[in-house]
């Protein structure tokens, strides 16, 4: 009975999971077709990607199921597959990036390694495994070092490995193999018709251009920093809001983290940037577009971003009440602020619509935050008066002095950012906008409005001494054919 009392439990669970398991394998089913729908829809490009992958599968297959193609390869037609497998990236950048370095590393290190095998057999069945090992080992060291360099890690490292990997392979395995030649050539043409299939569909087919991406991401990082600004000029150094509780309502402040998202940005602009090298020109983008300079505009903004963070910890610690001293300097802080992120979204602006920024916005913008600067200090001039004569605790200050010195911080970035974006639009061409320049040229000559009269007439004064003598009013009656148009007083003004 023992026995029994203590399986019964043991088979009960068993049975359940065994009824309850169509429902979980449904339940995990809706939830794969979920995330799946998901990604679809944030991203459809990843649906077009997995696409062109399964097409470039399908055609290099055709080297094993056509009979023709096959006897022509042989098994050697794998690498085409493998090559498909290994090259294919999510944008064109990336998959001509792994196919141009394949491709070449594969060239260069099979005729090395033909060559290295007839070269080695200048000296004998004894002396041929020697000169073999000797060059594998020389040419893999000094391949592996080359590996180090910056400029050559960034641009061919997958090319250093392949030629490492296929002069090994190649060297190696013609030791024991006598028709090395034809081995090569059908390895390397197998890898070069892989390599070509894949540039052909990542370019024809939908293509994903990374230095596109690129030129987004920058746009979307320099909004960011508008919207922490924009925020934080508004709610800082408001205390209104402040609910019944002591503390501050937590609606609309999302902008908070904002600026996190531009701290993680370093590694994927860089990728992209070194994938946008590769791409042909395509749309508005040309041959040699200036990405660098993309990249001195991330870092000037991680660099914003991470002022912003400082601002952030000042922000969660605000003080409940506010002092005399935030008073006087809360329209000065409150201007730097909002300044700042009109600039920096009249930056963004002109990157995403490619347009060249309007000089007279921004110069306006930062002409404004650096006056309140120039406020801020001479309330400070006045403030160290107070501090000296005792009258002012200087720790009840302190953190809104702190906040103000990295809000002029983060006005000499985004006028370093401004600059920057010049330099980007002069050396992409940007176009100039036609509204603004039409706007800008007309403004200026615009005569102010006048009211014209309707009759042509002529002009006399109705001079009253007794009115001239008193000195209060004159009298213009305007006449034309005998009858009267208008009569208008002025005031008469004493100097």
């Amino acid at each position: 009975m023992e026995i029994n009392n203590s399986t019964s439990p043991a088979k009960t669970n068993v049975i359940s999971h065994l009824i309850g398991f169509p429902k979980k394998l449904k339940d995990k089913a809706i939830e794969i077709v979920k995330k799946t729908k998901k990604i679809g829809k944030d991203d459809p490009r990843k649906i077009w990607h997995a696409f062109k992958v399964g097409l470039a599968l399908t055609l290099i297959s055709l080297f094993y199921y056509y009979r023709p193609l096959y006897d022509g390869f042989g098994q050697s037609a794998i690498w085409a597959v493998l090559t498909v497998v290994v090259v294919f990236e999510f944008t064109a950048g990336a998959t001509l990036y792994k196919c141009l370095n394949r491709g070449f590393a594969t060239l260069t290190a099979g005729a090395l390694g033909v060559g290295a095998k007839y070269f080695a057999d200048l000296f004998g069945k004894e002396g041929e495994p020697i000169v073999l090992g000797f060059l594998v080992f020389t040419l893999g060291a000094l391949g592996t070092f080359t590996r180090f360099f910056l400029h050559m890690k960034r641009r061919y490292d997958y090319g250093i490995l392949i030629f490492v990997l296929t002069f090994s392979m190649v060297t190696v395995s013609g030791y024991r193999v006598d028709k090395i030649l034809e081995l090569a050539h059908q390895r390397l043409s197998t890898i070069l018709i892989g390599t070509a299939t894949c540039m052909i569909i990542s370019l024809v087919v939908c293509p994903v251009w990374a230095g596109e991406d690129l030129h987004k991401l920058i746009s979307s990082n320099l909004e960011k920093l508008a919207t922490f600004l924009e925020g934080f000029g508004s709610e800082y150094f408001s205390f209104s809001e402040i609910d019944e509780s002591g503390k501050a309502s937590k609606e609309d402040k999302g902008f908070l983290g904002a600026y996190k998202a531009v701290l993680n940005s370093k590694a994927n602009e860089e990728s992209l940037a070194n994938f946008a090298w590769w791409e042909p020109g395509h749309g508005s983008f040309r041959l040699r577009h200036p990405w660098k300079q993309y990249l001195k505009i991330g870092v000037l903004s991680r660099e914003c971003a991470c002022h912003l963070q400082a601002l952030s910890g000042y922000f969660n610690s605000k003080p409940q009440a506010p002092t005399d001293f935030h008073k006087r300097i809360e329209e000065a802080c409150t201007k730097m602020s909002i300044e700042s992120s009109k600039v920096l979204k009249e930056l963004a602006s002109s990157i995403k619509t490619m347009t060249q920024p309007s000089s007279s916005a921004s110069e306006t913008h930062l002409r404004h935050s650096k006056a309140a600067i120039d406020d801020f200090k001479s309330i400070l001039a006045t403030t160290e008066a107070l501090l000296l004569s005792s009258k002012l605790d200087l720790l009840e200050i302190f953190p809104a002095i702190t906040v103000a010195s990295i809000l002029i911080d983060v006005i000499n970035c985004v006028d370093k950012i401004s600059e920057a974006v010049e330099d980007l639009s002069v050396q992409a061409h940007f176009k100039k906008e036609k509204n603004k320049n039409k706007e800008s040229s007309s403004s200026p000559e615009k005569p102010p409005p006048q009211h014209h009269l309707l009759h042509r007439g002529i002009v006399k004064p109705v001079v009253d001494v007794d009115d001239v003598e008193g000195g209060d009013s004159v009298m213009i009656e305007i006449c034309g054919g005998g009858a009267a148009v208008a009569v208008v007083e002025e005031q008469i003004v004493r100097v």
